[in-house]
């Protein structure tokens, strides 16, 4: 790779893109959010990813040049150029220029349930800080100047361009473990099962008993396999369903959607609803509408 994407950058200058697209109907599951080259040099650039607001989303962020710091959870990186830092919101960390810095740096942050999974399962395999392949660097490099040059103004090539960043980024990270092992076989088993019980509850010691292995154990795998922990991943589902059955069977009500999904009480499964997707179950199926808000962990039952 040598210097050529900070070259790319450099001769650019530093930018910052917003990528704001209205929704449509069909809700697309990778969609960019901003991308960027900055050159930081005051410590006034400091983010806690526990007061970034409650919509989830991800940041890809590649150090180029200088050094930034990394508090990820219990634990302080330094971030030198070659580092790339992945991250999710909301998540207890923290990003910052300590005084006297400089930190120059390229980032793509992405919204939807895909990248959300993709990026969870990389931090659950590789962690917060990668040392990724330039080859792959200067593919999520393209991505973002390339939705800095416009690319990406409809949704359908926004998606495309984000979704190839995370896919560079998804074979960097797993491509030397793509042989199924013992556990993978588990885990398409408990999906399975997963997937034909949604209408009655669902413990996970009922999904790590069909696993064959400890709760514990089970939990780790189920995160690493899917990106997020089992019981966020069975409401997902459920809630998958009930768009599905809310937009293509008018005649069955809310609360034997509610039941059909697993909710015992339509009233919480309406709370539930709008808090991800931003409207009522009735109002959903009333005006078509359909956030792009992707299921997060801090709402998991």
């Amino acid at each position: 790779m040598g210097n050529s994407v900070l070259e790319r950058f450099s001769a650019c200058g530093p930018f910052m893109k917003t990528i704001s697209l209205p929704h449509g109907r069909q809700r697309l599951h990778t969609m960019p959010t901003s991308t960027g080259y900055e050159i930081r040099t005051q410590p006034s650039y400091d983010w806690d990813g526990r007061r970034r607001g409650q919509t989830p989303f991800t940041v890809l962020q590649h150090t180029l040049e200088g050094a930034g710091n990394l508090r990820y959870e219990n634990r302080v990186y330094r971030l030198k150029p070659g580092d790339t830092l992945l991250l999710t919101v909301p998540h207890n960390h923290r990003y910052w220029l300590e005084e006297g810095g400089r930190w120059a740096f390229f980032w793509l942050s992405m919204n939807g349930e895909e990248a959300l999974r993709l990026h969870r399962a990389a931090l659950a395999a590789a962690g917060p800080v990668l040392r990724l392949k330039p080859a792959t660097i200067e593919q999520i490099a393209a991505c973002s100047l390339r939705l800095a040059d416009g690319e990406g103004e409809t949704p359908g090539r926004a998606s495309a361009v984000a979704y190839e960043a995370a896919m560079a980024l998804y074979d960097d990270v797993f491509g030397a473990h793509s042989q199924d092992g013992p556990e993978d076989g588990a885990m398409r088993h408990v999906i399975e099962h997963v997937e034909r019980h949604l209408g009655r509850p669902i413990p996970v010691e009922e999904l790590s008993r069909l696993s064959g292995l400890s709760r514990s154990h089970f939990s780790r795998a189920f995160l690493r396999a899917e990106g997020m922990p089992p019981a966020e991943f069975v409401l997902a589902r459920r809630l998958a369903r009930a768009t599905k059955l809310l937009t293509e069977t008018h005649a069955v009500s809310i609360k034997e959607v509610s039941a059909l999904c697993g909710f015992d009480n339509a009233n919480y499964f309406a709370k539930v609803f709008r808090r991800h997707f931003g409207a009522s179950p009735t109002e959903f199926r009333t005006t078509g509408m359909y956030a792009s808000l992707p299921v997060g962990p801090e709402e998991a039952d």
